[in-house]
C-alpha cells in the first residue's frame, strides 16, 4: 500500500525578480501589459527610456571610430613607403632602428586607438539597446514602480515579475515520515502530490504536482523537514486546472512509497496501546500489533494480524480476552 502524507504547504513563485534599468533616463513608453496582474511573455517590451542621448553618443563614437580607421589607413601607407626606403639600405641598419624606420610604434599606437574606438562603439550600442527593458521570461506582473516621465537610474525598482512556468509549494513533514517520500532519481520521478484548496476551488477539485527535493535543514520553529513541491502551469493556462494564488496555504496529499507486507487498517479500529480487537472462535482476542506507519486514515500493521482474521469494528461494553462475541446483521437496530 502507498501511504498518504497529508500536509499544508505555502505557494511561492519559482522565479521572482525585481526589474531594474541598466542606464539612466526618463521613461517615455510603457507596455499596456506592464501593470499589476498583467501577463507578459519572454521578450515583450515592458518600458522604454528616452534613447535620444544614447543615439547621439553612438553617433559620436562611430565618428571617432571612422577617424581612427582613417588615421590607421594613413599610417599603413607611411609604413609601406618606409619599407620601400628600407629596402634601399639593404642590411646596413640594426633591428632597433629598423623598427623605428618602419614606424612600428606609431602603427601599434593607432591600432590601439582603433580597438578602443571599436569598444566605445559597442558600449554605446549596448547602452542604446538597454533603453528598452524586456521581460526575461513568461511572467505575471506583481507591481510596477515606474510611470511615463519617471526619471530612473541603474538599481531603481521598476516593478516585480514572477514566472508563470511553474510555482513551488513549500511543505513540512515529520522527519520520521521522510523514508516514505520518493525523491526524484534517474529512473523515477518524485512522489505524486495532490493539491486541494476547498475554500477556493471547491471540495472536489484537485491539482497534480510532484516532490522535487528536500531542504538540507529542518524548519527552525517546528523542527520538521521541509519539502519542495513543483507545480507546472500554475495558472492553468494550458489546462482546465484552477489557478494557484501566491502566498496561500493549500492542502497537499503526498503519495508515499509503497509499504510491503503489511495489513492496512482504518485508524479508528486501532485501540489504546496499539491493540486490535479480533474475533476468534466466537470470542474476543486483544492483539498487540506492530504499526509501521500511520497516515491520516490508515494504520499500516507489520505484525499481529494475518490474512482472513476478523477485526471487531463495533464498540464493546465489556473488553477482556475471551469475552464471547456473535455477529449481528448490519441492518438490525
Amino acid at each position: 500500500y502507498s501511504p498518504r502524507l497529508d500536509v499544508l504547504g505555502t505557494v511561492e513563485p519559482a522565479q521572482d525578480i525585481v526589474i531594474s534599468p541598466r542606464v539612466s533616463g526618463k521613461v517615455v513608453e510603457l507596455s499596456p501589459d506592464f501593470v499589476p496582474g498583467g501577463m507578459v511573455r519572454k521578450g515583450d517590451l515592458l518600458l522604454r527610456i528616452d534613447p535620444s542621448d544614447f543615439e547621439n553618443a553612438l553617433s559620436i563614437r562611430e565618428s571617432e571610430l571612422k577617424q581612427a580607421e582613417a588615421s590607421l589607413a594613413i599610417e599603413e601607407g607611411r609604413v609601406s613607403l618606409a619599407k620601400q626606403e628600407l629596402a634601399l639600405l639593404e642590411e646596413s641598419i640594426d633591428e632597433t632602428n629598423r623598427a623605428l624606420v618602419l614606424r612600428e610604434p606609431q602603427l601599434a599606437s593607432i591600432q590601439a586607438q582603433v580597438s578602443a574606438a571599436l569598444a566605445a562603439v559597442e558600449r554605446a550600442r549596448l547602452d542604446l539597446q538597454r533603453t528598452s527593458v524586456f521581460a526575461p521570461f513568461d511572467a505575471q506582473v506583481l507591481n510596477r514602480s515606474a510611470n511615463i516621465g519617471s526619471l530612473v537610474r541603474p538599481g531603481d525598482d521598476l516593478g516585480q515579475l514572477v514566472g508563470i512556468g511553474q510555482y513551488w509549494v513549500m511543505a513540512t513533514v515529520p522527519v520520521r515520515s521522510l523514508r516514505w517520500v520518493q525523491f526524484p532519481a534517474e529512473d523515477q520521478p518524485g512522489s505524486t502530490v495532490r493539491l486541494s484548496d476547498p475554500d477556493v476551488w471547491g471540495p472536489d477539485t484537485e491539482r497534480e504536482a510532484c516532490v522535487t527535493r528536500m531542504f538540507g535543514t529542518l524548519d527552525e520553529r517546528t523542527r520538521l523537514a521541509r519539502l519542495l513541491i513543483t507545480v507546472p502551469d500554475p495558472l492553468g493556462e494550458q489546462s482546465s486546472d484552477p489557478p494557484l494564488i501566491l502566498d496561500t496555504l493549500v492542502d497537499a496529499r503526498i503519495e508515499g512509497r509503497p509499504i510491503e507486507n503489511v495489513v492496512r487498517l482504518d485508524r479508528e479500529y486501532v485501540r489504546d496501546g496499539d491493540t486490535v480487537w479480533v474475533m476468534k472462535d466466537e470470542a474476543l482476542e486483544i492483539r498487540d500489533v506492530d504499526i509501521v506507519f500511520r497516515d491520516a486514515q490508515f494504520a499500516y500493521i507489520q505484525s499481529g494480524l494475518t490474512d482472513g482474521e476478523e477485526v471487531v469494528t463495533t464498540t464493546l461494553s465489556t473488553v477482556a480476552d475471551g469475552v464471547g462475541l456473535r455477529k449481528v446483521d448490519g441492518s438490525a437496530n
